[in-house]
């Protein structure tokens, strides 16, 4: 018995001592600097060790010679490293690639062994829809594996000044090292718009050296950014430094290229200038002339021009060199039947033009790039092309990419942007109105009462504003009944996942401005509780406030695609032989960002319940999100609450 338990110890130990030996041999596997950064960054995929960029701004006569030089040296820390294996890299007519290599180093016996890689390929990029010509090259890093690391070392040529890329000093990943390095010909007129960089220790110095001007930042040890869905463009987040070429010298002459928003505009309107010049075709012609017909006012013609365009020319982004900055011509635009966001305005302005009306050529970025016309006059303020049409004082801004927007509000991914608008030589710099809540509203009214043990009502459900739009777009893919119920049960559900609609009514369905109404009849089984003699129901079929609750830990801000109005309208019938026993207190809370009221009454032998959201925001920064969660919290135990019936 004594020698058994010491076999069995023995065997223990030794197993314990093969564990550890395995352990070590696996561990030995991987280099220092891995042991060293898997440790410091257990929740990060990859970190950065060095990523470095050289920009070189030449000038010969009137010519500038713009090279910008990258390089990334990244080391793997998980078994994901296979799935960042492929890389892409985008390039254009303005972004000229003209030198890359890569490799990827796996690490054996003590030391990395490089993989050269030696196939990239090329094709068209279809993603960009304002600026240009976007290429795509790709390749595979090979023997990518955990503990890997690889290099990308490219150079591309920037062929119009105005296009110098922004240096961003971090990532959804730690970067250890960060160098930016500017070599500018003295004579050229540098300045250097900041964003998101005060906190950061970054160090920057300026040389003169000869004929040259050069600027460095370093910024090291640098830890990752979390990405959370619905934050807004990382733009908004990461720190980064945009750079502007303003002057240059010539021939002892300075000279404007940047830096101020005429500057920007001048250049823009040069580009447009001599668009839709070309007589318009008999076509177009006739049909403006049949859709203004027996229109009596001027925005009356300006609404029929704006929704047949919607209608009639499809969205297709696609675009070469400067085509991603000039429009096309309207006759060509009306007979392809398609177009990017700048062909759309073409022909918007051409058909108003016939009409006699006047249009006006309008730049806009969406909310997706956080940065107004004055401080960043450069392309890269803006990616996209609308009209606008100034009428009593009022100006509407008519983006004809949009399917089923109602004249008078605007696309929503442009809502409280600025908007640079061309008036031939002059230009005005004007907002965007963010559309108020109570015009995006959804607005139901229930009646609904017990059979047996389900509850069975008809319901009346109203959309106004960009619920609508949604609404449209979306049912645009359900081609069959049968694909509609199981939508709407989607859409409308009420009380629980049981909720089943039985029949169901469009009304005003795809118009463009009326709301649009939809009239069902459901049922909800087992959807209440029967005790004895009590009935326990909760009225509050709708929900809705909770989704808008945010997680406690998010870190950034969270941004909506617009402001939004509920009001929920239900009516239970007291079933024959019952009273109300028990009925919820009425709740109310208010703020700046929101507000929600809840109410019950009894009337007769119904209970009439309400419940009435506004949310007014846009984005949510962290203070605000705890103060709207607080709030939420309050309603939410409202949405507890249960009326009781009883014989």
């Amino acid at each position: 018995m004594i020698k058994l338990l010491e076999l069995k110890k023995y065997n223990k130990y030794f197993v314990t001592v093969i564990f550890f030996l395995l352990s070590i041999t696996v561990y030995s596997q991987y280099s220092e600097e891995y042991k060293k950064y898997s440790k410091q960054y257990p929740n990060s995929r990859k970190v950065r060790l060095n990523q470095e960029i050289i920009i070189t701004i030449k000038l010969t006569g009137e010519e500038f010679d713009i090279k910008q030089e990258f390089i990334e040296e990244d080391l793997y820390l998980n078994e994901s490293a296979t799935y960042g294996s492929k890389k892409v890299l985008k390039y254009s007519s303005f972004f000229e690639l003209e030198k890359i290599s890569a490799s990827s180093f796996s690490y054996e016996k003590g030391k990395y062994k490089e993989s050269k890689v030696k196939e990239f390929k090329k094709k068209d990029d279809l993603s960009q829809s304002f600026y240009d010509d976007t290429k795509a090259l790709s390749f595979i890093y090979p023997n990518l594996k955990k503990g890997s690391k690889s290099k990308l070392h490219y150079i591309e040529k920037v062929k119009n000044p105005r296009f110098i890329s922004p240096f961003y000093f971090a990532d959804y990943f730690p970067i250890i090292k960060n160098k930016v390095t500017i070599i500018v010909d003295k004579g050229i007129g540098l300045k250097f718009k900041k964003f998101n960089v005060g906190n950061e220790n970054i160090l920057f110095s300026k040389k003169e050296k000869r004929k040259k001007t050069i600027y460095k930042w370093e910024l090291k040890n640098k830890n990752k950014y979390d990405f959370e869905d619905d934050s807004p463009s990382y733009k908004s987040i990461l720190p980064h430094i945009i750079p502007i070429i303003t002057t240059y010298k010539n021939k002892k002459k300075t000279k404007k290229l940047l830096g101020e928003v005429s500057d920007l505009y001048n250049w823009y309107y040069s580009l447009v200038e001599n668009v839709n010049k070309e007589k318009p075709s008999k076509e177009l012609v006739d049909i403006v002339t049949e859709i203004t017909l027996n229109k009596k006012s001027d925005l009356e013609k300006v609404k029929a021009i704006y929704y047949w365009t919607q209608k009639n020319i499809k969205y297709i982004a696609f675009e070469y060199a400067l085509g991603g900055f000039i429009p096309r011509e309207s006759n060509d635009v009306f007979r392809k039947k398609y177009g990017d966001c700048k062909d759309n305005s073409s022909i918007l302005f051409k058909m108003l033009e016939i009409a006699g009306l006047k249009g006006n050529l309008t730049w806009v970025g969406t909310r997706s790039i956080p940065y107004s016309y004055k401080e960043v006059p450069t392309p890269i303020v803006d990616n996209h092309m609308i009209l606008t049409y100034e009428n009593n004082g009022k100006t509407y801004f008519l983006d004809a990419t949009g399917r089923y927007v109602k004249l008078g509000i605007p696309t929503s991914f442009i809502q409280g942007k600025e908007v640079l608008i061309s008036y031939g030589d002059k230009f005005k710099v004007k907002k965007v109105p963010i559309i108020a809540a109570q015009s995006n509203a959804v607005i139901d009214s229930t009646y609904i009462k017990v059979l047996d043990n389900n509850i069975i009502g008809n319901s009346k459900t109203t959309i106004s504003g960009y619920p609508k739009i949604n609404y449209f777009q979306e049912l645009e893919n359900e081609n069959s009944q049968s694909k509609l119920k199981e939508f709407y049960n989607w859409k409308l559900k009420k009380g629980n996942n049981k909720f089943l609609i039985k029949n169901f009514k469009e009304i005003d369905k795809y118009n463009y401005d009326e709301d649009f109404v939809v009239n069902y009849s459901f049922e909800i089984d087992n959807y209440f509780k029967k005790l004895g003699d009590e009935i326990y129901f909760n009225l509050n079929l709708n929900k809705e406030l909770s989704k808008f609750k945010t997680e406690k830990k998010r870190k950034t801000e969270k941004e909506f695609d617009y402001k939004k109005y509920y009001s929920f309208y239900t009516v239970l019938e007291i079933p024959e032989g019952y009273k109300v026993d028990y009925l919820p207190e009425n709740v109310l809370v208010s703020n700046k960002l929101m507000r929600c009221n809840i109410s019950f009454q009894l009337k007769e032998n119904k209970i009439i319940y309400n419940q009435v959201i506004e949310l007014n925001f846009l984005t949510l920064n962290l203070e605000e999100q705890k103060e709207v969660n607080k709030q939420i919290e309050k309603i939410e135990k409202s949405y507890k609450e249960i009326i009781v019936l009883k014989k």
